[in-house]
């Protein structure tokens, strides 16, 4: 029987209750939890295995990748670049990177990069993996890119892409990269164990990934077995030259071992932070509020960041979607626990997000990354959330 440990705050029993319901019944491996309320946390989670292959435990301070759910972060630089009045939403990207105006790209605004309205999902030629990782190469080639709609007339997710196109920026804007001013100004000051590029200290701290697939494959069945509702989206899946497909196939191989040394330590602000639950629930206390002391964004920017920017149908997931200036906000069936909320989904099942009418802020990593819409485990956390707010738990 797995073992939970950590703490939970009288009320909050729901979620270490839905915690332990994802390792008995929801394929839970390895993972962690963590709620703040007003400021404080009030849930503190982990257990399970962090390695598998070992049988290594997961234990206070395992680390864990987070795939997107770490657009969260890079987004949270980026709007204290804006309040230090070091970039500005309106003004044109290329006023801060000028390569960028390249190919009718000269006034794409900061805050349609952010909120995935550029038309930059994808690459004419993908570049080596050891290219894109070493980083100059990929800024290079996202600024010759031509757009592959005309931006701002619609919004898809650059899962890859936001990344470094949003880094970037950050790095023209306050000579740093990205990972080294989410250490300096985010991490180091919250004490924040998240990190964008790992340190080779840290490595044997970091979970082994497993990965699941969905018990069927919608791309391998007949046309007409596909759920009517599901049509368009297995369609582009089955589609080499989609979005869908190649968003996430800018690199060659277009397959990541995100598992590897080189990746892990490599800068990927989309796709590639490694911390803990802990971390995510901490940073997002800090932007909707003072976390001993500190306090990431004041108020006013906190309301223009988690502004709605797109809204509609995705022209990568093939789905609605909801971006602000770098954060997901909720849709239909989304996982947080308002219409207020704010935040980041990872591959797979991880979530960080904050919101701010309850005062919660959350945070949840695991290791067996589950695909497909049979994954129940973040929303069982953040429906237990909901409980115990209005005890009803």
């Amino acid at each position: 029987m797995t073992t939970i440990d950590g703490e939970v705050a009288p009320g909050f029993e729901p979620v270490r209750e839905a915690f332990m319901e994802n390792f008995t019944q929801h394929g839970d491996i390895g993972a962690a939890v963590c709620v703040y309320w007003h400021g404080r946390p009030v849930v503190d989670l982990w257990g399970g295995v962090a390695d598998p292959e070992t049988g290594r435990p997961w234990t206070r301070d395992t680390l864990q990748l987070v795939y997107s759910a770490t657009k969260g972060a890079t987004a949270t630089a980026v709007h204290m670049l804006v309040e230090r009045g070091l970039m500005d939403l309106d003004a044109p990207v290329a006023k801060y990177w000028p390569e960028f105006a390249a190919n009718g790209k000269a006034d794409i605004p900061v805050r349609w990069l952010l909120s995935h309205q550029a038309g930059l999902v994808a690459l004419d030629q993908p570049l080596p993996l050891a290219e894109a990782l070493s980083w100059e190469p990929m800024a290079v080639a996202l600024a010759a890119q031509c757009p592959q709609w005309t931006p701002g007339t619609a919004h898809g997710y650059h899962g890859r892409t936001w990344g470094w196109l949003v880094g970037e920026l950050i790095r023209r804007a306050s000579g740093r990269s990205p990972g080294r001013f989410f250490a300096d100004e985010i991490a180091r000051p919250l004490g924040l164990d998240f990190f964008i590029g790992l340190p080779a200290s840290e490595r044997n701290r970091v979970s082994r990934m497993v990965y699941r697939r969905p018990a069927v494959d919608l791309t391998t069945v007949p046309a007409e077995s596909v759920p009517e509702e599901l049509r368009e989206q297995v369609a582009a899946w089955r589609d080499p030259n989609s979005f869908s497909n190649r968003a996430f196939a800018v690199t060659d191989p277009a397959a990541i071992d995100f598992d590897s040394p080189e990746v892990q330590a490599a800068e990927l602000p989309s796709s590639n932070g490694i911390g803990t639950a802990r971390a995510l629930a901490r940073m997002y206390a800090a932007l909707i509020g003072e976390v001993d002391g500190v306090r990431l964004l004041a108020q006013e920017t906190l309301s223009s960041a988690i502004q709605e920017q797109a809204n509609g149908k995705d022209q990568v997931m093939v789905i609605p979607s909801r971006f602000s200036t770098g954060f997901m906000l909720p849709t239909d069936g989304n996982l947080m626990t308002g219409p207020n909320a704010f935040g980041h989904t990872g591959r797979g099942g991880s979530l960080g997000f904050a919101d701010p009418a309850q005062g919660i802020a959350f945070g949840y990593v695991m290791n067996h990354i589950v695909s497909g819409s049979d994954d129940a485990r973040a929303a069982l956390l953040t429906e237990a959330v909901r409980k115990s707010l209005t005890g009803s738990g």
